[in-house]
């Protein structure tokens, strides 16, 4: 019943009990009963608000920034409104940094990632000061996770550690902390999965988690980072003693379980491995995917949702539940050099604690109008430009005003153009430069003696363009080869000679569908024949046009990635009576200088057998 029913009720069962006593109101002495006042209702709690029953989380990545902090003068041939295309101009730090905070304000639940390679093959505002500048513009950005890259381990394990941990010990024969005497190290994650130490441990942390949160609702999405399994392959082998590293699938797949059982909600892979696309940047067809990228994903648990990957400098966005509906995930990779951003969004339903919705877009990172040669492209209003993040730029000004001086100093001058181009023989003039560079430097009897010199092709990283005079200087040559490597002197036989050159085609990932031809000296000439069986596809050497023979010994010039066995050449390694030299871009300088006006050297060293 009512309370205020109840009360009237009751007054009316005590008036009737009076009235049958006899006694009227003003007749007696008892007082006239008053009813308490009927007590009023209390508000009603407010209704508790409703948990939304999904989660919308975007995730903001890039890969292979490798220390582009200026723009690259690239562009993004992009669809223009019209019809065709248009060029894009793309990339450069401090537009990098603004284009993420712009992401950043789309969604407060965001976290921003790096698929290897943020450093290592850097031009020379980064590889000049040990990559600390970009450590440093990165920080600024604040991302939160870089999966380390094969790069990442350019200058070794101890070196890749002061990168993410700060100081200034000095590991290289480059000097630290030469603009900021207290280089702080990253503020971000560096994960590495499967890098593991000798006693079992992973280098840096196998996995990180952020939790989001949305009106009562929270939701966790982890990232397992990786480099490619083949690093070992790819980096200086003294870098990486001690390490292993492993199957990228089975490492994933293995990390699954404790993550959810640590309340992960969506699981993202971030790997330093990629494929290639036959489409645009932006093309979700995906049509043509292929690469070292594809039986990682077929091997992948399906409880993974999103695949950032990186490596192969290419820019594409995937379905690849097209390619294979048993997997099917969403696979990104953001292009190179920080010219492009992947913005993906997934919704996480509060529920089932499942992804329901996945897409990606990748975004030009368009800050800056160029000239290049004989071309400039300029900005275009059919895509967003990002102005400068200041603090970024500032920085970058800060290590170019020291670097300028020794960029810009003159160091002889070419009579052409040297180029990477590969020759039919897979010869490039200016791989057989830098070789000649390099026996020049090593063959007075104090500096080794050497009578050969070897270079490896994925070391040459730049042309060599002389200016309208002929002037080329030590930024250029810097450019070519930013790796700080140091020469080697070995004393091989002519067999061990031919057994290295075998192995252009016959190790690890040096195949003959697939070949890594050494760029050999003036002093050596050889032949070979792909369609020879293995072991014999060598032939016809000659030092200085006189044959030579197995059980003869020989000097042998080659950088410290190849002496430890480097690109999968381990023949080198049992050279003996090993002498160091000077730094490879010292050697080169030297070269050009004593012989300017220098003419870049014919190929035809090498000659292709049927």
């Amino acid at each position: 019943m009512h309370p205020s029913l109840k009360h009237l009720a009751v007054a009316g069962v005590v008036a009737a009990t009076l009235a049958a006593c006899g006694g009227s109101g003003s007749s007696n002495n008892f007082a006239p009963f008053v009813p308490p006042p009927a007590a009023s209702n209390p508000p009603a709690p407010a209704p508790a608000p409703a948990v939304p029953g999904t989660v919308d989380v975007k995730l903001i990545a890039f890969n292979d920034l490798h220390g582009n902090l200026e723009p690259p003068k690239l562009s993004i041939n992009a669809p223009a409104k019209g019809g065709g295309t248009v060029p894009v101009p793309a990339g450069g730090a401090a537009y990098l940094a603004s284009a993420i905070a712009s992401l950043k304000e789309k969604n407060p639940n965001n976290a921003v990632v790096s698929a290897g390679d943020m450093i290592g093959a850097s031009p020379l505002v980064s590889a000049l000061f040990l990559d600390e500048s970009t450590i440093e513009a990165v920080n600024a950005m604040k991302i939160d996770f870089n999966a380390v890259g094969n790069h990442e381990f350019d200058k070794g394990q101890t070196e890749l550690l002061r990168m993410k941990n700060g100081g200034c010990a000095k590991n290289t024969a480059l000097e630290p902390c030469r603009v900021n005497k207290n280089f702080p190290g990253a503020n971000f994650g560096f994960l590495a999965a499967n890098t593991v130490k000798g006693d079992g441990n992973t280098l840096f942390p196998a996995t990180g988690m952020k939790t989001f949160t949305k009106d009562g609702a929270t939701v966790k999405v982890a990232f397992i980072g990786m480099t490619l399994k083949g690093t070992p392959n790819i980096v200086t082998p003294a870098g990486v003693a001690g390490l292993s590293f492993k199957d990228e699938a089975d490492t994933a797949n293995a990390l699954i379980p404790q993550l959810k059982a640590q309340g992960a909600d969506a699981i993202v892979v971030v790997v330093h491995e990629g494929g290639t696309t036959t489409v645009g940047y932006n093309d979700k067809s995906c049509a043509g995917l292929s690469g070292d990228i594809l039986p990682i994903l077929n091997k992948l648990d399906t409880a993974v949702d999103v695949v950032i990957s990186g490596h192969t400098h290419r820019s594409y966005v995937c379905d690849y539940g097209k390619t294979n509906p048993a997997k099917p995930f969403l696979l990104t990779s953001a292009g190179q050099y920080g010219t492009l951003l992947t913005d993906i969004n997934i919704t996480i339903d509060t529920r089932t604690r499942k992804v329901t919705a996945k897409a990606a877009d990748n975004v030009i990172v368009q800050g800056e109008s160029y000239t290049s040669g004989a071309t400039t492209v300029a900005l275009t209003d059919q895509y967003p430009a990002f102005g400068k993040n200041q603090e970024v730029a500032a920085l970058i000004g800060q290590y170019l005003a020291i670097a300028g001086p020794l960029v810009q100093r003159v160091v002889g001058s070419l009579t052409a153009t040297a180029t990477r181009t590969q020759t039919a023989s897979r010869e490039s003039v200016l791989g057989n430069l830098i070789a000649d560079a390099q026996l020049a430097a090593t063959s007075p009897a104090g500096k080794g003696a050497a009578q050969i010199a070897f270079m490896n092709p994925g070391g040459v990283r730049a042309d060599l363009a002389p200016a309208g005079d002929g002037s080329v200087t030590y930024g250029q040559i810097f450019a070519v080869q930013p790796f700080g490597n140091s020469l080697v002197v070995k004393t091989m036989t002519g067999a061990q000679i031919k057994a290295v050159l075998e192995q252009q085609f016959n190790s690890g990932s040096n195949t003959v569908a697939s070949p890594k031809v050494l760029l050999p000296s003036a002093s050596l000439s050889y032949s070979y024949s792909l369609s020879a069986p293995a072991g014999s596809r060598i032939g016809n050497m000659a030092l200085n046009g006189t044959a030579m023979a197995d059980a003869t010994t020989y000097r042998v010039t080659m950088n410290s990635f190849l002496a430890t066995g480097g690109d999968n050449f381990t023949v080198f390694n049992q050279g003996t009576d090993a002498l160091g030299g000077d730094q490879d871009v010292d050697a080169l300088e030297a070269y050009i200088k004593a012989n300017s006006p220098l003419a870049p050297p014919a190929t035809g060293r090498i000659t292709v057998l049927p």
